[in-house]
C-alpha cells in the first residue's frame, strides 16, 4: 500500500467512526441532599467517566449551570412554578432570559428551558393559566437575543390521561384537552420543541405485572383497537400518550421522557424495590436510548431520556424508597451497573453506606441546588412521587441525530480525504 493510500484510508476510516450515531442518555440532577459532592465535581465526573451526555436540573441553579460550562454536556433548566404567572409578561420575560440564560449561554450548551414541572398535576389554577403564555413569551425573548437553540417545553405528569389502557384509547382529560394542551402542542410544533412527559411504570407495578414493568420475558398483550402487541409497560404507555396526541392533530410533534426510574431501596414492605429491579428497569431505558426499536405505533425511534436520578438524595421527604431512585451515591460510585460508565476510568471503590436511609434534620445541598420536593409550588423538583399514583403514565421519544459539530468534523474529513485522491 502507497504512502498516500495509507493515509487515505485513516482518513476514510476516522470518517466514518465520526459519523457512528451519539445516542442521547440523560439523567436528573437532583440536589435534595447534604452531602454530594460540588456541581464542579459532578461535572468533570459525568464529562470524564460515564456516556451521560445530558443533564436536567430542577431550577435554575447558578453554580450548577456554570459548572457545565464547556463539558459539551447539555442542560436543561427549570423556570420555578411560581415564577410563571410573571412570565407572561414579554417585557419580563425578555429581562428574565438576559439574566438567566444570556450570561451562561453558548458556554453552557442549554437545551431546553422547562416552564416549571408537573403544572397541570400540582398547580394553582392562576398557575396553569398562565403556563402556555409564559412558554410563548419565553419563545420570543429567546428569539428576541438571537438564541435559536434553545427549546422552550413544561414537563407533565401522566395525570394528564384520561385513558391509558389500551394504549389505542390514550386520551387526554376533558378541559386540559383543547383548553390548554391543544394550543401547547401547535406551540410545541411550530418551535419545533419536544412534549415532555414523566412516565413512572414503577408505580403501576402489582405482583402480577413485575415483568411487565421490567422489560423481562412476558405474554405480553394485544390491543384490540390496533392489533399492536406489547410487552412492556413503558411501551404502552408512551403510546398512549402518542394516541391522545393523535386524537388533537399533532402525533408529529417529538415526546422526550422528562424523568423515569425505578428505586433501588426502600421499606421492608416493599419487596419490588431493589437493585436488581432498578437495574432491569434501568437497563430498559439505556437500550430505549439506542436501540432504535421504538414502540408499537412509533417503529423506528431512538427516545431522549432522563433517568431519575443521578444521586441518592437523603433530605428528600416521603418514604424511603424516595430517596434511593440514584444511579449513583454520593461519592460517585454506581449503586449498580446499566452500563453508563465511558469505561475509561478505574471503577471508584464505595467508602460511603449503600443507600440514603433517612432525611436527616435541618441541612441542604453541598452544591447549593434546591431542587426539593419540600419546596412546595416554587421549586421545579416533583412531589414525593408516592403521593402521585398517576406518574406511571407514558412518554416517547424523539430520533436525536449526532451533534452538529460531529457532522461538521465529519465534512472537514471528507473535504481532506477528497483532496488526498485528487492529488
Amino acid at each position: 500500500m502507497s504512502r498516500q493510500s495509507f493515509w487515505s484510508y485513516l482518513l476514510l476510516l476516522s470518517f466514518f467512526q465520526i459519523l457512528v450515531p451519539v445516542y442521547p442518555i440523560g439523567v436528573n440532577y437532583g440536589t435534595t441532599a447534604d452531602n454530594l459532592p460540588s456541581p464542579k465535581e459532578v461535572a468533570q465526573f459525568l464529562r470524564e467517566n460515564t456516556i451521560i451526555d445530558r443533564v436536567k436540573i430542577f431550577d435554575m441553579n447558578v453554580e450548577i449551570i456554570q459548572a457545565f460550562a464547556n463539558t459539551g454536556i447539555y442542560v436543561t433548566v427549570t423556570v420555578p412554578n411560581g415564577d410563571i404567572p410573571s412570565l407572561k409578561d414579554q417585557n419580563k420575560a425578555e429581562q428574565w432570559v438576559k439574566e438567566k440564560i444570556k450570561p451562561y449561554y453558548p458556554d453552557t450548551k442549554i437545551h431546553y428551558i422547562a416552564v416549571g414541572n408537573e403544572i397541570l398535576h400540582w398547580g394553582t389554577p392562576e398557575i396553569i393559566d398562565s403556563l402556555v403564555p409564559a412558554m410563548v413569551s419565553l419563545q420570543k425573548a429567546l428569539v428576541k437575543v438571537g438564541i435559536s437553540d434553545i427549546k422552550v417545553t413544561t414537563p407533565h405528569s401522566l395525570g394528564i390521561l384520561l385513558s391509558s389502557d389500551p394504549p389505542s384509547s390514550g386520551a387526554f382529560r376533558p378541559g386540559w384537552d383543547v383548553g390548554i394542551i391543544k394550543p401547547m402542542l401547535a406551540f410545541l410544533k411550530e418551535s419545533n420543541s419536544a412534549f415532555m412527559v414523566n412516565p413512572y411504570p414503577y408505580f403501576g407495578y402489582s405482583p402480577g405485572n413485575d415483568s411487565y414493568c421490567l422489560f423481562r420475558p412476558n405474554p405480553g398483550f394485544v390491543d384490540k383497537g390496533t392489533g399492536k402487541k406489547y410487552d412492556n409497560m413503558f411501551d404502552s404507555l408512551m403510546d398512549a400518550v402518542y394516541s391522545a396526541m393523535k386524537k388533537l392533530g399533532y402525533a408529529d410533534v417529538p415526546i422526550v421522557v422528562g424523568e423515569t426510574g425505578w428505586p433501588s431501596l426502600g421499606e421492608p414492605w416493599l419487596t419490588w424495590v431493589n437493585n436488581d429491579n432498578a437495574k432491569s428497569y434501568n437497563e430498559g431505558m439505556i437500550k430505549k436510548s439506542t436501540s432504535n426499536v421504538g414502540t408499537p405505533l412509533m417503529p423506528g425511534k431512538n427516545f431522549e431520556i432522563y433517568i431519575f436520578a443521578l444521586f441518592n438524595e437523603n433530605l428528600k421527604p416521603g418514604s424511603l424508597a424516595e430517596r434511593n431512585f440514584g444511579l449513583f451515591r454520593p461519592d460517585l460510585t454506581e449503586v449498580y451497573d446499566i452500563g453508563v460508565m465511558n469505561g475509561t476510568a478505574p471503577k471508584r471503590q464505595s467508602h460511603a453506606p449503600a443507600a440514603s436511609p433517612s432525611m436527616s434534620e435541618g441541612g441542604g445541598s453541598s452544591s447549593g441546588g434546591s431542587g426539593g420536593a419540600s419546596g412546595g409550588l416554587d421549586t421545579g423538583e416533583s412531589q414525593s412521587k408516592a403521593e402521585d399514583k398517576t406518574l406511571y403514565g407514558s412518554s416517547s421519544g424523539h430520533v436525536y441525530g449526532p451533534p452538529a459539530k460531529a457532522w461538521v468534523a465529519g465534512a472537514v474529513a471528507l473535504l481532506v480525504l477528497h483532496a488526498f485522491f485528487m492529488l
